[in-house]
């Protein structure tokens, strides 16, 4: 059997080395990105770095602000050209024991990210935190829907109709 494949971007943080306030930047590399954009269904990820303010906590659980900054390539829901997206976004997370996230769906709670033993994975939760930032519906600039030529026969059909209506009153 072939184990599992780790995540594309990696990048270990053993939770002993937290102080008050420790500052982690976590920059993803060209095969880390492409890798990515492959999970992520994107064109291209051309630049992706996360910043993490890990603090220290008492017991299992370590919140986690943050800073994400990314260019990515997407597909145009309208025009299906790939277009360059600019994301930048705060974030706010937990990090907590594997086996031990919130299973209620609160889409107001904080992000939990599992971690297993006493190391954090701070690679793939900047990746989760790009899969969040992502527009579900990218548009490129300027991108319009073509216009509805069968709109304005329905229209005048239906003008037609209700003048007939008014006419058999």
């Amino acid at each position: 059997m072939t184990p599992a494949p780790g995540p594309e971007l990696s990048r270990p943080y053993p939770r002993d080395r937290i102080g008050q306030g420790t500052m982690v930047v976590v920059e993803a590399k060209a095969a880390e990105r492409a890798a990515l954009a492959r999970r992520m269904g994107l064109p291209d990820i051309l630049q992706l770095t996360c910043e993490f303010d890990l603090q220290r906590a008492f017991g299992d659980v370590t919140p986690a602000t943050g800073h994400l900054r990314a260019r990515v390539m997407q597909n145009c829901v309208v025009s299906l050209e790939p277009f360059e997206a600019l994301i930048e976004e705060d974030f706010s997370l937990r990090f907590v024991p594997r086996g031990r996230e919130n299973a209620e769906l609160d889409l107001e709670a904080v992000d939990e990210v599992p971690y297993v033993g006493d190391v954090l994975d701070l690679g793939e939760a900047a990746a989760e935190q790009l899969a969040l930032a992502l527009d579900p519906f990218p548009r490129k600039p300027g991108a319009v829907l073509p216009d509805d030529a069968g709109a304005e026969e329905d229209e005048a059909a239906f003008a037609a109709l209700a003048e007939l209506r008014r006419r058999e009153q």
